[in-house]
């Protein structure tokens, strides 16, 4: 995995959240042309999945 860049909280401390929605409604919506049967997608989104996963079950055993 690759090392984080930033972390989006602290980017996000300089706006409010309002300013934050302003600004991303001025943004033109792009199409994405994603090729779903693509090896390289299917695993993308079986890592996504399984990170989600582990967030959710992490979350849920906070709580316990």
């Amino acid at each position: 995995m690759s090392e984080r860049q930033g972390s989006g909280a602290a980017a996000s401390n300089n706006q409010t959240s309002g300013a934050q929605d302003a600004s991303k409604k001025d943004v033109p919506a792009e199409d994405f042309d994603i090729d779903m049967g693509a090896p390289e997608t299917e695993k993308a989104a079986v890592a996504i999945q399984s990170q989600f996963r582990k967030f959710q079950k992490k979350k849920q055993d906070d709580k316990s």
